[in-house]
């Protein structure tokens, strides 16, 4: 008896072991591949959007989910995404407000974040993959990009003309990747080094930390040490992930500081996403390389990298190298907010191109 116990008890053994190296397998595997949302995989809607409401101040991508926007300007559409993730625009950008006497340029906060739609406040159940599915299913990338494809149905364009930001113009990237036939041009602006992962650098994370005061790095492992601690994910709520997202900026602030920039007001001021942003980290998984998507997509790209930023140069020029038809520049004494930090030089430079684009 004692042998058979000790038997079985190795077989349980080696089945948590395995199960653990299982779960390991599938949390590094991405949530979201490029063409799941053009067959409509993993989606909790139809990609056609509902009736919309009388408040003109949301767009109604589904039945529970409400996009904020707001619009600055006249003329063509053009499709701001913001980056963070998560963190919305409150305001136009200085750079882009110089481009509305002929763009009616079109900001909203993605769901889960800023004013819009935030369906998702706490985790009742203990199923830790089931919640991981959960969450991908309604905030994450694949939930993202499908907003973009109903909100170009929702403001009639057949083409969209993208701005992105940041990890919003990762989004929009995927996005292009998903309905090439529905996008006009791209405008890339520092775009997230996401592409790939593990990225090269490191990421973010890893960029800001050398920035920082001798005094401030232990106080900010210690928060890395808070914010990546998914073993305890699912037993956090909506405002506690917010708060999270906003002690980032503290830490982020302080990186920019150091390279004699700031961060900007219409980027910090909008309450940032909760699950959302993790929602977006577990679509992509820890290993994935989306360059081979980009490939199909002909329509213009404009790459915009500020001399300064934090972020690589050689991560911004990643997408330059996959889009077949993309130019590059880089904006002397711009950060990563080049729209804000060299204002007239990012306008110039993106009124340009568009205006380029549009003549053709």
């Amino acid at each position: 008896m004692k042998k058979i116990l000790l038997l079985t008890g190795g077989v349980l053994l080696l089945a948590l072991i395995a199960g653990g190296a299982w779960f390991w397998n599938e949390m590094q595997k991405p949530l979201y591949q490029p063409g799941m949302v053009r067959a409509g995989t993993n989606l909790r809607a139809s990609l056609t959007p509902p009736a919309q409401p009388a408040d003109e101040n949301f767009w109604q991508v589904e039945n529970d989910i409400r996009l904020y926007h707001f619009s600055d300007g006249t003329g063509a559409n053009v499709l701001v995404v913001h980056g963070g993730p998560g963190f919305p625009f409150s305001a136009p950008p200085s750079g882009l407000a110089q481009l509305n006497d002929r763009y009616r340029l079109q900001y909203y906060d993605q769901r889960g974040s800023g004013k819009s739609s935030r369906p998702i406040d706490t985790f009742a159940s203990s199923n830790y993959y089931e919640n991981m599915q959960t969450l991908d299913r309604t905030l994450g990338l694949g939930a993202q990009i499908a907003d973009i494809e109903r909100i170009r149905q929702i403001l009639g364009d057949e083409k969209l003309i993208l701005v992105g930001h940041s990890f919003g113009g990762f989004l929009a990237a995927l996005y292009a990747a998903e309905f090439p036939e529905h996008v006009q041009a791209l405008v890339l602006v520092a775009p997230a080094e996401t592409l790939v992962m593990p990225s090269e650098s490191g990421g973010l994370f890893e960029q800001v930390r050398p920035l920082l005061p001798a005094e401030m790095k232990s106080e900010y492992d210690a928060y890395l040490k808070r914010y990546l601690d998914y073993g305890a994910l699912f037993a956090k709520n909506e405002q506690e992930l917010v708060a999270l997202n906003n002690e980032f900026a503290r830490y982020y602030s302080a990186a920019l500081k150091a390279r004699g920039l700031s961060l900007p007001q219409e980027s910090s001021s909008a309450e940032p996403g909760g699950w959302m942003v993790h929602a977006l980290y577990m679509s992509m998984g820890l290993r994935h390389d989306y360059r081979d998507a980009l490939k199909r997509v002909t329509a213009p790209v404009l790459v915009i990298h500020g001399q300064n930023d934090l972020q690589p140069e050689k991560a911004s020029r990643s997408y330059v190298e996959t889009f077949p038809n993309a130019e590059f520049r880089v904006i002397a004494n711009a950060g990563h907010f080049v729209f804000t930090d060299q204002p007239d030089a990012f306008a110039q430079s993106v009124g340009e191109f568009l205006d380029k684009v549009q003549a053709h």
